[in-house]
């Protein structure tokens, strides 16, 4: 299944080339498989983004694109990496294989296990290329497998697949394949710890609601985008104390991070219908997690409404966790006012926190642009006032 030579230098000199077009002159390279050709190129271009350090590698095989539409990106596979060690790990759901090889330089023995062959045997390959030959490959659904083990093992990785059998995207627990409501008393017998990842999608507190022993939620975002959701099962503890784990993992590959327990929102903050000199908005994943009085509380900052997840001081906090802006201006919705303060203003970022405007409409309102150094907060104030708040990125 190795690629030859032939072949990686016709994807290296071609890879940033339309594939249409490719496709149409398939005559012209008679030695070449244009199908497998095609999807290393495809591959190639989203690992280059993706997964720079298999992009590096030649010899790294690409299965069709769903797969790594689907798996984990380098940044989100080292941040589980940082997490678990042991003597023995299972991936159940392997997918490409990008989580298990990442996770697998932290344990002694790995089993990845994936139910579509072709697709294994791809992974396979790519383990060998990369030196993983620690990892054992079994082809075999979840659910079987499980059955197989004897030995409890230091930690068990599940990502369920997101998808029905009709292509279909589905986020809710029970949808998902495989079901874990129904393996959750089996994975308990089998593993020290379980970690299980699901789409940003799923809605936190009701999996927390139906999965036993939750000990950590991760809420895992890249450049500010949430990109996935882990929760960790710790076997050892009975009905632990849960902690939510905020991580925002910047380009640099450096990252901000809040922790708080559900615990810490039931705490008495200030809001205020004044804009001081600073504008605070958490990372996504803060937002996604729900630390809305937490976050207020931690770093001494008054909200400006109940809904709307927007901070403000007069003091700059520095090492806030999400965006900064300092504050230009406050307005109302008033078309004289509008006026006068946006005049000579042609591009504006615009963002909208509990107003009854969509940024489209607002936009329109506006007559501005996209783009441009100045930032509009289109919000309500506490005292339900509805305003526009112009500032520049700190």
């Amino acid at each position: 299944m190795a690629l030859t030579a032939d072949m990686k230098a016709f994807v290296r000199l071609h890879e940033n080339e339309d594939i249409h077009s490719l496709i149409l002159q398939a005559r012209k390279y008679p030695r070449i498989d244009m199908n497998i050709a095609i999807r290393q190129i495809r591959g190639r271009l989203a690992a280059k983004q993706k997964l720079p350090l298999w992009h590096e590698n030649d010899d790294i095989l690409y299965p069709e694109y769903i797969s790594l539409e689907q798996c984990s990106s380098q940044p989100t596979a080292l941040y589980k990496l940082s997490l678990f060690s042991g003597d023995t790990m299972i991936d159940l759901t392997g997918g490409l294989g990008v989580d298990t090889s990442f996770l697998s330089h932290n344990f002694r023995k790995v089993v990845y296990v994936e139910r579509n062959k072709a697709l294994a045997e791809i992974t396979e390959c790519n383990f060998k290329t990369l030196g993983l030959n620690h990892i054992e490959v079994v082809v075999a659904e979840a659910e079987n497998y499980i059955g197989t083990i004897d030995d409890r093992v230091d930690l068990i990785y599940i990502d369920p697949a997101r998808r029905d059998d009709i292509g279909k995207k589905v986020v809710k627990i029970e949808d998902c394949s495989p079901n874990l409501l129904l393996l959750e008393n089996v994975l308990k017998q089998k593993a020290n710890k379980v970690l299980i990842k699901y789409s940003p999608m799923l809605d936190i507190s009701q999996a927390v609601k139906e999965l036993s022993n939750i000990s950590e939620v991760h809420i895992v975002s890249y450049m500010n985008e949430c990109k996935e959701l882990l929760f960790v099962q710790d076997r050892s503890v009975e009905n632990p104390e849960l902690t939510y784990r905020c991580i925002n993992i910047k380009k640099d590959g450096s990252d901000d991070r809040f922790v708080f327990r559900r615990e810490d929102e039931h705490v008495d903050i200030s809001y205020t219908p004044n804009i001081g000199k600073y504008l605070y908005e958490p990372n996504t994943s803060i937002l996604k997690a729900g630390a809305y009085k937490s976050i207020a509380h931690r770093y001494k900052l008054s909200k400006l409404h109940a809904n709307s997840h927007l901070y403000t001081s007069d003091n700059l906090v520095v090492d806030f966790p999400g965006r900064i802006f300092e504050v230009q201006d406050a307005i109302s919705m008033n078309k004289q006012e509008l006026k006068k303060t946006l005049t000579g203003i042609t591009h504006a970022n615009i963002t909208v926190r509990n107003f009854p405007l969509t940024v489209d409409d607002l936009r329109k309102r506006l007559k501005l642009k996209d783009g441009g150094s100045t930032y509009i907060f289109a919000t309500t104030t506490s005292d339900n006032s509805k305003i526009l708040i112009l500032c520049a990125k700190h």
